[in-house]
């Protein structure tokens, strides 16, 4: 049987092993161990059949972390890892350490880096010429228009790998509020520009960090309505986003319940193609063998 239903966006770490530069500027909510098993039966409840892991720090042992968590846990069906990008040979010879572990995919904090065009540097183009050889996915926050007409020209220069913008490029929900049109054209313009180039996908994930504490679907609702027109069901994903959605929600029930229900106008095979089978397909999740 396949894995129908996948959280293609959770996050683990540990700050008294690993070094998370954004601890300093976030709440003590966070600023402790989090490990898939916090999540308890919750999944199997949702009827979750597996998670994939994605870093939340550019260094090797926030990757190790994660990869030890998917060792650890049978929920775990896939990690999104951090390689050196910038630097081909190191990042090829720590992929080559990991060759025997579920890595599916490899990703950068871009909306970290001072240099707002170090993606389209020329060093990281060797990077990402390695990742498509390996066929590994790209994910990628790209989080303002700038960053993600960035991504729109990586995928465009690398046909054959595959991209995911996670967070759905950080629409600028508050500035809709405040009725603010003119930025937020922006960013449906740059949605739509890296929508166009076929090998992009998008991660309904991370809304919560623009929509505020205790949002819901209804908050979020403009901006998946878009996602929707822009990519369709078969390139788009969902994610809790967990525990980084602790800051806008009570518990990984709770940010799972609101993703699924902004998914209500969609038919049965739209939404099964969202919440499972779009991951499936874009990490090479392999089937699902029934003890």
């Amino acid at each position: 049987m396949p894995y129908d239903v996948v959280d293609a966006h959770l996050q683990v770490w540990d700050p008294e092993t690993v070094h998370y530069p954004w601890m300093a500027q976030d709440p003590s909510l966070l600023h402790r161990a989090y490990r898939v098993a916090d999540v308890g039966g919750a999944l199997h409840e949702h009827h979750v059949d597996g998670v994939v892991l994605v870093q939340s720090a550019d260094n090797r042992a926030d990757s190790e972390n994660l990869l030890f968590q998917a060792l650890s846990s049978p929920d775990v069906v896939g990690v999104v890892g951090w390689v050196p990008l910038d630097r081909p040979d190191e990042a090829a010879t720590q992929l080559d350490h990991w060759r025997a572990e579920p890595l599916v995919g490899v990703s950068h904090h871009i909306d970290r880096e001072p240099d707002a065009r170090w993606l389209v540097r020329d060093v990281v183009d060797d990077g990402l010429h390695m990742l498509t050889e390996r066929r590994l996915v790209l994910d990628l926050p790209a989080t303002t228009p700038e960053l993600l007409r960035h991504v729109a020209t990586v995928a465009e220069r690398h046909p054959k790998l595959t991209v995911v913008v996670d967070h759905l490029g950080g629409p600028p929900l508050g500035a809709l509020r405040a009725g603010d049109t003119a930025t937020w054209s922006r960013w449906t313009a740059a949605l739509d520009e890296v929508a166009q180039v076929p090998n992009v996908v998008a991660k309904l994930a991370g809304l919560g960090r623009v929509a505020g504490p205790g949002w819901t679907a209804d908050d979020v609702r403009p901006a998946v309505d878009h996602a929707l027109a822009a990519f369709g069901p078969d390139r788009l994903m969902a994610g809790s986003d967990w525990p980084s959605a602790l800051r806008g929600q009570a518990s990984w029930e709770d940010a799972w319940r609101a993703v699924r229900a902004t998914l209500d106008g969609l038919d049965d095979v739209g939404r099964a193609r969202v919440l499972g089978r779009t991951a499936v397909e874009v990490y090479g999740i392999p089937v699902l063998v029934a003890g």
